[in-house]
This record gives C-alpha cells, sequence and structure tokens, in this order.
C-alpha cells in the first residue's frame, strides 16, 4: 500500500467516525482490489479499490442491494468513498467454504450453495444487469490465443475459437438469470447460524451478469482452486436439476458449454496473471482447469471445439507451465 493510499483510508475511516481502527491485512485476489480486516467498534472489512487502477465500487453496491433485497447473505455496506474508491463491509468472518470443510460436511456445505443458487435464480435478472452474450463469451474465451498459447508455444487461430465458442454458446443464450461469475469455495462464507440458504456468505460478485443457470454450478463444482469428486459433482447437479425441474440432458449439455468455454478462460486468465502481472503462482493450479475442461470437452456437442483444442492447445504440463512462468 502506498503512503498516499494510507493517508487516503485513514482519513475515510475518520471522516466516518472509525479514526481509531486497527487495520491488518486479508488475502487478496487476481483483481487491483485489496482487503483490510478494520477492527473499530465492530469487525468490519474494507474494501480499497482503487478507479487509478481501473476498480470500480459502484457495480459490487449495485449487485450487494439486488442480493440483499432478495434475503441473501452479502455483506452490508456500512459505509462509501466511491470517488477514491472505498467501501467498508460488513465482516461475515473467516470460514470459507474451502477451510470449513474440516469441520463440516463437504455435502452440507455444497447442498447449501446449489439450494441458495435455485432461490436466486427463480426470479429473473433485473434488466439494469448486463448480458453474458455472445461477445462476451468469445472475448473471455480470446484470453486463451492472447496469453495461454503463445506462452506455452501453441498455435491457434483466434477467428476459429471465436466461431467455436459462438456455435457452442448459441443454444444458450436466452437464458436470464443472476450470474455471480466466482462462485466456488474461496468466495463463499459458511454463516451456520442463520438459516436456510442465508447460510451461504457471498463475496466477490461485483462482475454478475444475466445468463444461464448453469454458469455458477459450473464455478461452484469445476472448482480451479480445489479438487471436487465425481460423486459429488454428479450429487449436486443432481440435486440442482431436481429442483429446478431442468431436462437432465438439456441441462448437461449446457453445463459442458459453460464449463467448457470458462476453464478456456481461466487457462488464459492464469497466463495473464503469471506473464503480464507477475503472479506465477496460479500455473500451479492450471493442471486443474485442465482435467476439468477435458472432461466438458467429451459431450457431443462439443466435438469440434475439442479437436480444436487437441490440435491447438498444449496441456499445462511442466514443462509449459515453466514457459509461461519464464514468458515476461
Amino acid at each position: 500500500m502506498t503512503n498516499n493510499r494510507h493517508r487516503l483510508i485513514r482519513r475515510f475511516l475518520t471522516d466516518i467516525g472509525w479514526g481509531d481502527a486497527r487495520l491488518d491485512p486479508l488475502a487478496g485476489d487476481a483483481s487491483n482490489r485489496r482487503y483490510l480486516r478494520v477492527q473499530g467498534e465492530r469487525a468490519a472489512v474494507l474494501m480499497d479499490a482503487p478507479r487509478e487502477r481501473g476498480e470500480d465500487t459502484a457495480p459490487f453496491v449495485q449487485v450487494t442491494r439486488l442480493l440483499r433485497d432478495r434475503c441473501f447473505s452479502a455483506p452490508e455496506i456500512i459505509a462509501s468513498d466511491p470517488e477514491n474508491g472505498f467501501l467498508l463491509l460488513e465482516d461475515l468472518g473467516d470460514d470459507l467454504f474451502a477451510r470449513a470443510v474440516a469441520q463440516q460436511d463437504e455435502v452440507t456445505l455444497y447442498a447449501a450453495a446449489v439450494d441458495m443458487l435455485v432461490e436466486l435464480q427463480a426470479s429473473p435478472a433485473p434488466a439494469s444487469l448486463p448480458r453474458y452474450d455472445a461477445a462476451t463469451c468469445c472475448r473471455e474465451a480470446r484470453l486463451l490465443t492472447q496469453w495461454y498459447i503463445p506462452g506455452a508455444g501453441g498455435t491457434g487461430d483466434e477467428a476459429e475459437l471465436d466461431a467455436l465458442i459462438h456455435a457452442a454458446c448459441a443454444p444458450w443464450l436466452d437464458a436470464n438469470v443472476v450470474v455471480l461469475r466466482d462462485f466456488h469455495a474461496e468466495n463463499l462464507i459458511w454463516l451456520p447460524q442463520r438459516q436456510g440458504t442465508a447460510r451461504v456468505g457471498l463475496l466477490d460478485y461485483q462482475d454478475a451478469l444475466a445468463g444461464h443457470p448453469a454458469y455458477d454450478l459450473v464455478s461452484l463444482l469445476e472448482d480451479a482452486r480445489r479438487d471436487t469428486s465425481p460423486a459429488l459433482r454428479s450429487a449436486m447437479i443432481a440435486r440442482f436439476v431436481q429442483a429446478t425441474g431442468t431436462d437432465p440432458d438439456t441441462f448437461a449439455a449446457a453445463y459442458a458449454t459453460y464449463g467448457a468455454q470458462r476453464n478456456i478462460k481461466i487457462l488464459g486468465i492464469f497466463a495473464r496473471l503469471s506473464m503480464r502481472d507477475g503472479k506465477p503462482g496460479y500455473l500451479n493450479l492450471m493442471s486443474r482447469v485442465w482435467a476439468h475442461l477435458q472432461r466438458d470437452l467429451r459431450h457431443p456437442t462439443l466435438a469440434d471445439l475439442h479437436a480444436w483444442v487437441d490440435a491447438n492447445v498444449p496441456p499445462p504440463d511442466a514443462d509449459v507451465q515453466a514457459r509461461i512462468g519464464a514468458a515476461r
């Protein structure tokens, strides 16, 4: 944190009556946002989202209001300074699902998360949310050809990938539910003192869009950071399908499509984080993402995309990871 940024934070806290609060760092994420735990009259969390680094607190505020209006456990916004990029948020605690699984039955946690998605998606997305449209799907997938493939020493025509992603996603683009987009074990907090779906605390949802119900279930079950077993994935997909009355075969095709699109994007993001942002730790997660992608591509509706990946995209083995890590 720069001295100037620290002074701005202290001025913000003083202006809202938290001037004597203690600040402790919390884990950051892959963006330019930072988080600090604030120990004042009560525990809170400060989001530091510098505008000069491309951050904007407005989308987080918008989606927070949407979620809280629907009685989901997004953090209360205690105070804000949008000009300087600060939000003071309710502290939901430290029991991330990724940690809580050590004490709490995994199926209980994941079932609660699935039920929360079902409840969230029971109402259409508001018109204020941007669409998860074909252009967005293609732009995200293009990170593979812009970062991962060049770093890995592979080949691959961007226009060909665009056409394949567009064709794969086209049948599903009319869906219109809230898609939180980073709905996984590092962004969910277990709140057992609350009831029902409110037991699932929510973080990092400012990039929410209006899209297909399968996307967030993919995000949950095809986690880049922790392994999920075939049994857990099958059980949670079945739970979702039964609760929503969706045709299982139709949903399986949509799930595989958004799984493939998402995992292609993540490979590109992780390569970019290493090559551009100097964060090579994400390279260690690539093998898990690749395994998810290969499983998704086995769906028969994705045969053409599968063939393109096989022909153009090197698997992220140790040599490829080292090559990407050395490409700055």
